[in-house]
């Protein structure tokens, strides 16, 4: 017969008291049992003396024999100094189950759409002005340079041979006015001679009357006297 240390609950609903018990494996949790070495009351503070009771003696007696304490009884154990209790590594044991992992990969792939929706509007935005700005500070590639590069050395320069054209054109006359000569006038040429006593002068007329201030030639008057 296989002989188990373990625990056997007792006590009111949501108000449970554990008895320490040596039994048979094959017996039920509440069922009959060889003896009681012990007791374990959780309401208890974990500072509490009166929370776990252990019968020592007889507890070493039925390991003596062969019993088998349970994971939580043999905690007890080692707390107790009775038996030490090998530390036990179980990382799946936090793990959610098949169904939890659903509903959080349901979840996240909800909130990554709503996030997404609620950040159209403002890539959109971003996209627009990234290629204004791209556009407007754009530089050259390698490729557009060599072109024009090339372009430059198979191009004469048109700005050198333009250069003395526009010297000679500035050199000579302006022939804007046709039949009239572009040279200055000779010198003295503005010095106009003062007029003298033998040279005829203008006649003056009389603006209002019309008729000329010069007296009439003598031949005029005896002709006339005739």
């Amino acid at each position: 017969m296989a002989l188990a240390i373990r625990l056997s609950r007792g006590g009111a609903k949501k108000r449970p008291y554990y008895r320490i018990v040596v039994t048979d494996s094959r017996s039920p949790r509440d069922g009959r049992f060889i003896e009681k070495v012990g007791t374990y009351n959780p309401l208890l503070a974990k500072d509490s003396p009166e929370r776990v009771k252990l019968d020592t003696d007889r507890i070493s007696h039925w390991l003596s024999v062969g019993a088998q304490p349970s994971d939580r009884v043999l905690r007890f154990l080692d707390a107790a100094g009775i038996r030490e209790r090998a530390a036990r590594n179980n990382p799946k044991k936090a793990e959610p189950g098949e169904k939890a992992r659903e509903r959080v990969e349901a979840r996240a792939a909800k909130e990554a759409e709503a996030a997404e929706a609620a950040a159209a509007p403002q890539e959109e935005a971003e996209s627009v002005v990234a290629a204004e700005v791209e556009a407007a500070t754009a530089e050259p590639t390698a490729e557009a340079e060599a072109v024009a590069d090339e372009v430059s050395e198979q191009t004469p320069p048109v700005a050198e041979e333009q250069a003395p054209a526009e010297e000679a054109a500035a050199e000579q006359p302006d022939a804007t006015n046709e039949g009239e000569s572009s040279a200055e006038p000779a010198e003295g040429a503005d010095d106009v001679a003062p007029p003298s006593a033998e040279s005829p002068q203008p006649a003056e007329t009389n603006a209002e009357s019309g008729e000329s201030s010069e007296e009439p030639a003598e031949g005029a008057a005896e002709n006339t006297q005739a």
